[in-house]
C-alpha cells in the first residue's frame, strides 16, 4: 500500500488512531500483499437483516480494502429463488455496478450450498458441478480472478479422492475457457487433511487450480464439528504445517481471526509465523481478511484483523 493511499484511508477514519503510529518512519515500508474482505466477516449482520450485501463494496472500501470477495450464500435474492438466470444477472449488474461506484476489486466468489462435489449419488454429482460451473461463469462477467469451491460428499477417502479429483478436473477445465482459477480452501471434515487435498489438487495438475490457505480451518473433525479456537476439535490438523503444505499450490489466502489480545495479537494463531510461510513462497497477491470471532463487534473485529494484517506486514 502506497503512503498516500494508506494517509488517504487514514483520514477517512476506517483505521484508528493506534494505527498512526505505522506512519511514523520517514519512508514506510511496504506489505508484500494486497488486502481484500471477505464477505462472512458480516454474516451474522447479513443473515440477521441488519445490513443488506448489497452494501458490502462500500462497506469494505470505507475499511481500507482494496478487494473484495463474494459469499454466494449470503444472497438470498439468488439462493431462493427458482429462476436462478435471472436472478444472477441482476446480481451481477448490481454489484460490478458498486463495485465501480466504490473503485474497489472483483476478487473472488466463495461458492457454498450448490451441491456435494464429492456426492457418491451418480445424479446429484453431475447436477452440483453444473450448479458450479453457473457461478465460475458469473465471476467471469464480474471481473474476479477466482473461486472457492467445497469438496464434501463421501466419507471414504478413496472415493472421496477419486470423486473430488474428477469434478474438479471438470470445473477447472471450464473454468480455463472462462480465464478463472478455481480453488478449494481447507474448510472442515476431509478437506482440512491437508495430505488428502493436496492428492487431489497435484492429480488435477492445472494451472488455474489451486488452494486458498485458511489460517483456521484445521477441524478434521467429522461433519466439521468443533473449532480450533476454542479448543472444541478432537482432531486438529498443525495449522503453520498446513499452510506450508497448501502455500506451493495458493492462488489466494484468508487470514481467519476469531479473537485479540491487548497487543492486538490473535489469540490463538500466531499471525507472524504464518505471514512468514506465506511470504516465503513468494506469494503477493490478495490476503482476505475473514474475521468469525463473537466478542467484538463484526466491524471492529475486521479492524483489528486488518491492522494485525498491516502491522506484521510491515514488520517481515
Amino acid at each position: 500500500m502506497k503512503r498516500k493511499e494508506f494517509l488517504k484511508i487514514a483520514a477517512s477514519g476506517a483505521i484508528g488512531v493506534s494505527s498512526l503510529g505505522y506512519l511514523s518512519c520517514e519512508k514506510e515500508k511496504e506489505i508484500f500483499f494486497k488486502l481484500s474482505l471477505a464477505q462472512w466477516s458480516f454474516h451474522r449482520a447479513i443473515q440477521n437483516g441488519i445490513m443488506s450485501p448489497y452494501t458490502f463494496a462500500q462497506n469494505a472500501k470505507t475499511l481500507g480494502f482494496d478487494g473484495i470477495e463474494y459469499v454466494n450464500a449470503l444472497y438470498d435474492d439468488v439462493m431462493k429463488v427458482e429462476n436462478k438466470s435471472d436472478a444472477l444477472k441482476n446480481f451481477i449488474k448490481k454489484n460490478n455496478e458498486l463495485a465501480m461506484d466504490n473503485g474497489i476489486e472483483n476478487v473472488l466468489i466463495m461458492i457454498d450450498s450448490e451441491g456435494n462435489l464429492a456426492d457418491e449419488n451418480n445424479d446429484a454429482r453431475p447436477k452440483a458441478i453444473d450448479n458450479h460451473k453457473r457461478w465460475i461463469e458469473t465471476a467471469a462477467e464480474m471481473n474476479c480472478s477466482t473461486v472457492r469451491l467445497n469438496l464434501y460428499g463421501s466419507k471414504d477417502v478413496n472415493t472421496w479422492t477419486q470423486l473430488s479429483i474428477d469434478s474438479l478436473s471438470k470445473l477447472s477445465e471450464f473454468a480455463v475457457g472462462h480465464n478463472i482459477n478455481v480453488t478449494v480452501e481447507n474448510h472442515g471434515r476431509i478437506t482440512s487433511n491437508i495430505p488428502a487435498l493436496m492428492n487431489v489438487i497435484n492429480s488435477v495438475n492445472m494451472d488455474n487450480c489451486g488452494t486458498l490457505p485458511d489460517f483456521g480451518n484445521f477441524c478434521m473433525a467429522d461433519e466439521g464439528y468443533g473449532s480450533i479456537f476454542d479448543g472444541t476439535c478432537e482432531e486438529v490438523y498443525d495449522p503453520y504445517q498446513g499452510v506450508e503444505e497448501m502455500m506451493p499450490k495458493a492462488l489466494a489466502v484468508s487470514a481467519k481471526s476469531n479473537d485479540f489480545d491487548n497487543q492486538g495479537n490473535e489469540t490463538t494463531i500466531d499471525y507472524q509465523r504464518m505471514l512468514q510461510i506465506v511470504k516465503s513462497f513468494g506469494y503477493n497477491g490478495y490476503i482476505g481478511v475473514e474475521y468469525e470471532g463473537n466478542r467484538l463487534s463484526e466491524v471492529e473485529g475486521i479492524k483489528a484483523t486488518r491492522d494485525l494484517l498491516i502491522k506484521t506486514g510491515k514488520s517481515i
